[in-house]
């Protein structure tokens, strides 16, 4: 049992200087914190985060959040105790009694949500991983092969490429410390690329590098892409980064692709302005195919718009016994959602966002649905991440054996990877690596 003495938050700063709720919970056992992450290219089906408006922050402020936390949740769960995290949930879903968390807002409920996590882990003498592991049933925990991201594009880096984000996932690697060496070592590779082709190196948001790949001349070419356009051509850069570091592509690396698709998506089609082409969903699956043939990626996120089931299904259809089809903005690591998809065999693989769905133990559900539909499971960051490493412990607690958690640079990327390799450190040869990284 974990008697909670006092709750209190606070409104501290993610990555990107915009507000977001840090809770305490004190225990007997001392005090335990946790910051909630925000997403910039947020699906419109995920749980409220709840902001001010008005003029401080430009109306990003979270300080009703925050009152909620020490006011409502407070009054409401000081001075009981709780024997496990369900309990602990329910009765904040309780308090907020929406759907959405439109009541309380789904970073105030996250925050005391996590928070209480760890008091609870410290409770049982465990690391978080293994509280966390506990309460999801699994008795394997697997660290996850990181999905990288060097590239960024689309909302993220002013639509130098249509598509978000170009990401370099270490397959072939045996063991987390080593896939991490081949990660850092191919991204200082390529920031030399970069370099030398005249293109900037500054970093955008998850520590990715956001080129103009527009003004890259496309008298440029290379053994991988027969036609270089600027989507096709960050593949391309990063194929190059790959073999110079010294790794084999497609043996030791693949890649993966967040498209964000939902962000070019206008009037039932796909606009994509940096090929000057309008695609219909259809259209579309072939052209991600033609890239699948070309370039060793294995794992395809948010390919379409977050309410088109039918061409994600088309898609899975097509090409899902070759590559894992992700669902972020469609899913939103909702249960319901989920289901749908399953149903109409649109996915087979979920992104889990513990911040779309407002609890650690709604985050769990989903990630057992989805591993109980025989789908994959990959625990993702947010673009405005913060110091907290919990999904770290998340990803090894349920075995999913992947993590997308930003490129191996700014200081809250790299506290999930450094927290990584502490806990292969803490389990030693126990640990198996990368366990499920696509179909």
């Amino acid at each position: 049992m974990v008697n909670i003495k006092k709750i209190f938050a606070r409104q501290v700063l993610d990555s990107r200087g915009i507000p977001t709720v840090e809770a305490e919970v004190s225990t007997d056992k001392g005090v335990f914190s946790a910051i909630v992450p925000s997403g910039t290219s947020a699906g419109k089906h995920e749980a409220l985060e709840l902001r001010d408006g008005g003029k401080e922050y430009f109306g990003k402020g979270v300080s009703k959040a925050v009152s909620n936390v020490n006011q409502l949740i407070a009054l409401r769960l000081e001075g009981k105790s709780f024997s496990s995290q369900k309990e602990l949930d329910g009765v904040l879903l309780g308090l907020d009694g929406t759907q959405n968390k439109s009541r309380l807002g789904a970073n105030a409920v996250l925050s005391v949500s996590m928070a209480f996590s760890r008091a609870m882990a410290v409770e049982k003498d465990l690391e978080l991983f293994g509280f966390l592991g506990e309460s999801f049933g699994n008795k394997e925990f697997v660290l996850p092969c990181p999905q990288s991201v060097f590239i960024s594009g689309g909302a993220h880096a002013d639509k130098s490429t249509d598509f978000q984000e170009f990401m370099v996932m270490p397959t072939g690697l045996k063991s987390f410390s080593s896939a991490l060496q081949c990660v850092a070592e191919v991204y200082h590779r390529l920031a030399e690329i970069l370099k030398k082709k005249d293109l900037h190196t500054n970093v955008g948001k998850e520590g990715s590098f956001a080129p103009n790949l527009k003004s890259l001349s496309l008298a440029i070419q290379g053994a991988f892409a027969p036609r270089l356009e600027s989507n096709s051509m960050a593949f391309e850069l990063l194929s190059i980064a790959v073999e110079e570091a010294g790794y084999s592509l497609g043996k030791d690396v693949s890649f993966a692709l967040d498209v964000a698709a939902s962000e070019f998506f206008k009037n039932g089609k796909y606009v994509l302005e940096t090929e000057g082409k309008t695609l219909t969903g259809g259209e579309l699956v072939d052209m991600y195919g033609e890239l699948l043939d070309v370039f060793p990626v294995v794992s395809v996120e948010d390919g379409f718009a977050e309410d088109d089931f039918e061409s994600f299904s088309e898609f899975t259809k097509k090409f899902g016994h070759r590559v894992q089809v992700v669902g972020d903005d469609l899913l939103v690591t909702n249960v319901e959602r989920i289901k749908k998809a399953v149903s109409m065999n649109s996915c087979n693989a979920l992104l889990l966002k513990p911040n779309q769905i407002g609890t650690v133990s709604e985050s769990l559900e989903a990630a057992r649905l989805a591993f109980d539909s025989k789908w994959n499971v990959v625990v993702s960051h947010r673009s405005g991440d913060t110091e907290d490493a919990f999904i770290a412990d998340l990803a090894v607690a349920i075995g999913c054996g992947q993590i997308k958690t930003g490129a191996p640079a700014r200081s809250e990327r790299t506290a999930k990877y450094n927290r990584l390799l502490r806990i292969e450190e803490k389990l030693g040869g126990k640990a198996v690596f990368g366990k499920n990284f696509f179909v």
